[in-house]
């Protein structure tokens, strides 16, 4: 059993003795390159979401969690990779390109960043250009009750997947300015809808 699994049933056993709750599992395609776009309210989200999905997932994630001497290596041996935030990040696209032509999983959050509210942000266009380049179907993922979670977050984990997006169903309007920009916003707007996992 590789370590990503090992830790995947660890983290699934613990997950539902507090009452975690996954809606939409059949949406997440069976193979080939997928995207996961993800809110971002906790640094548990991509654990939380990474176990709501059958497949592996491997992450990118901002720089300064691999400058942990040991959480570092073992985000590296989990398959995260590190993306430097606030410009365009050429080895994390090239990276990224490389899991998704080999027809894997990739997790992002098009935040950017944690939302402090707790309320779904604006997305940024980086996604799209790794869904272009890639031909990469986007899976909206909603997860919520992960902030505070092992103190506020018993009963409240919820996880919801929406369907696949491709890049032929986010065509932009003649006229757009900011193409990848609308399509962003479209894919957060998708994420926003999805229901609450009951």
């Amino acid at each position: 059993m590789t370590l990503y699994n090992f830790a995947k049933k660890m983290f699934c056993l613990q997950f539902r003795l507090m009452g975690w709750k996954v809606r939409g599992v059949e949406n997440m395609p069976a193979s080939g390159p997928v995207i996961l776009a993800i809110n971002h309210v906790s640094i548990w989200d991509p654990v939380v979401a990474g176990c709501s999905v059958p497949r592996k997932v491997s992450f990118m994630a901002k720089e300064e969690l691999f400058s942990l001497p040991l959480l570092g290596r073992l985000f590296t041996k989990l398959g995260a990779f590190p993306v430097k935030r606030g410009h365009g990040d050429m080895n994390a696209i090239r990276q990224s390109l490389a899991i998704l032509k080999e027809g894997g999983v990739l997790g992002l959050f098009p935040e950017g960043t944690r939302s402090k509210s707790g309320e779904i942000q604006k997305g940024l266009p980086g996604m799209v250009l790794l869904m272009e380049k890639s031909q990469a179907s986007v899976v909206p993922v909603k997860v919520r009750g992960t902030k505070r979670m092992f103190t506020k977050g018993w009963g409240k984990i919820t996880v919801a997947i929406g369907k696949p997006l491709t890049a032929q169903m986010l065509k932009a309007p003649e006229g757009v300015e900011n193409r990848r920009e609308w399509i962003a916003n479209r894919i957060m707007q998708a994420m926003t809808e999805l229901p609450e996992a009951k």
